[in-house]
């Protein structure tokens, strides 16, 4: 892995810096690359090169542009094993997360060329028959990315999918954390015949050097996966001119089981999602109420479930969960557990650093019972493998508890009463709620509201947002 030299993509070529900083492999904690240190002479690069790629890009059709992004797609599938390779030594990932993480990619690359044919160009009708009104939708300029670390390639999906089908061009900064799989792709953009420019992958860990990206009046958007803190600090750069934001932030999701629910569906549905990518995903289930008559059934088939967890990373056998990423993330878990047992919780599994693997940043699947809604980990997003379940009773309005939070991103129901599975879809405050079962795909729309940002990512309304919408009036009949 460290024979592996890792360059930025700017203005199609590859470029390297004397400075460079190190990526470790949380499951290892051995570091397994050096990767340039974005200069400040890249940065403006970057931005004159994808602002020149835009006056052709944006004008080439649909057609041509649609050749070289599905032979993109194809040479990223032809290198799919050394990139998911990357992936796992960067992040930690078993190989199923892993798979998941690099085929939502390509998955992203082709749906939105499709989506990009469909895209409507409505005629407004006029009331005196005078003109003829139509909407034009065109490529909105030049689209600064920022990607977090929990999933690197999905995240690279949701954003250069519509980049490249609408006809921007972008500036994507991946997570200094996690950015080696995002640097080989890029490669891959040359080979595909992308023109230089339209694409511009930089890495670095200097806020200072790369903030530029964002105060310069060059980009048209700023997009970003990410927290909320980072993400209200971003926008602030940015606003030295008018910009478009779409930014998905952070999560605090209810999960509400009524006591007419299928308990031990539910309880592994639940599981599964907490407990995947190690907790550290922005839908994870983060405040669990469970009515109070199937508040230990749910305990016991929860820990059933978790009980099935094997700890390890990479193409091991078995319900495989990683590491967290960083020493430190660990150290928050543990630290939460510590609070709430100080609070009255009660540690149902886990809670402990496990003695094997006796390397990498590797953490317990931990449930807790008792749980208060006071309680820090009630309050602030987990990321990170630890369920707190907490009861609630006919006398609670367990709606305005699962709202009782700044986010909105996502939320879950488990119900088998239909009226009342629609009406906590209804009343629940998040850009998304599933019901009975968990469900994410590229053709539905996903984002938050409150404090989890603006915009969205996936689905045909995430595309829009990378277009003008354009009003022209034509005079008809004087």
């Amino acid at each position: 892995m460290s024979d592996k030299k890792f360059a930025m993509l700017i203005n199609g070529q590859l470029v390297k810096t004397e400075k460079t900083f190190s990526v470790i492999n949380p499951a290892t904690e051995e570091v397994i690359a050096e990767v340039p240190e974005v200069d400040a002479a890249s940065i403006q690069l970057s931005l004159s090169s994808a602002k020149d790629a835009f006056e052709t890009w944006s004008r080439m059709p649909l057609s041509q542009r649609q050749t070289m992004i599905l032979k993109y797609a194809d040479l990223l599938e032809e290198n799919r094993n050394e990139i998911v390779d990357l992936l796992i030594a960067e992040t930690g990932k078993p190989i199923g997360n892993a798979d998941y993480d690099f085929g939502m990619l390509t998955t992203c690359l082709r749906f939105f060329c499709e989506e990009a044919a469909r895209i409507d160009q409505p005629v407004i009708p006029d009331p005196d028959g005078r003109f003829l009104h139509y909407i034009q939708r065109q490529p909105l300029g030049v689209v600064v990315g920022y990607l977090a670390w929990n999933f690197p390639l999905l995240n690279l999906g949701y954003k250069l999918g519509p980049v490249l089908a609408s006809g921007c061009t972008a500036i994507i900064k991946p997570s200094q954390l996690t950015p080696l799989a995002t640097l080989r792709c890029a490669e891959l953009l040359v080979e595909a015949g992308v023109p230089g420019g339209v694409v511009n992958v930089i890495s670095g860990t200097d806020y200072d050097v790369t903030g530029p990206l964002l105060e310069s009046d060059i980009p048209s958007m700023f997009t970003m996966i990410g927290s909320t803190r980072a993400g209200v600090g971003a926008m602030k750069s940015a606003c030295t001119n008018v910009k478009h934001f779409s930014v998905e932030l952070g999560g605090n999701a209810p999960v509400v089981v009524y006591d007419d629910a299928d308990v031990e569906a539910a309880a592994a549905s639940v599981v599964g999602l907490k407990f995947a990518n190690t907790g550290q995903v922005c839908v994870s289930p983060n405040r669990c109420f469970v009515h109070e008559k199937v508040y230990d059934a749910f305990i016991a088939a929860a820990k059933k479930n978790a009980a099935d967890i094997i700890l390890g990373a990479g193409r091991g056998e078995g319900n495989l969960m990683g590491p967290m990423l960083t020493a430190k993330d660990r150290d928050r878990m543990l630290e939460l557990i510590q609070s709430a047992e100080k609070e009255g919780a009660t540690v149902e599994c886990g809670g402990k650093v496990p003695s094997q693997p006796s390397k990498g940043y590797f953490m317990e699947p931990t449930i807790l019972s008792n749980v208060k809604r006071t309680m820090r980990l009630s309050c602030d997003e987990i990321f990170g493998p630890v369920l707190p379940v907490i009861r609630f009773s006919d006398d609670d309005d367990v709606i305005a508890m699962a709202n009782d939070t700044e986010y909105g991103l996502a939320a879950y129901v488990y119900t088998t009463n239909l009226s009342r599975g629609l009406r906590a879809a209804a009343d629940i405050d998040a850009g998304s709620v599933c019901v009975n079962e968990v469900h994410y795909a590229v053709q539905l729309p996903h984002g938050g509201v409150k404090q989890s940002g603006v915009g969205k990512d996936c689905s045909r309304y995430s595309l829009t947002e990378y277009l003008t919408l354009k009003r022209v009036s034509i005079l008809i009949d004087k």
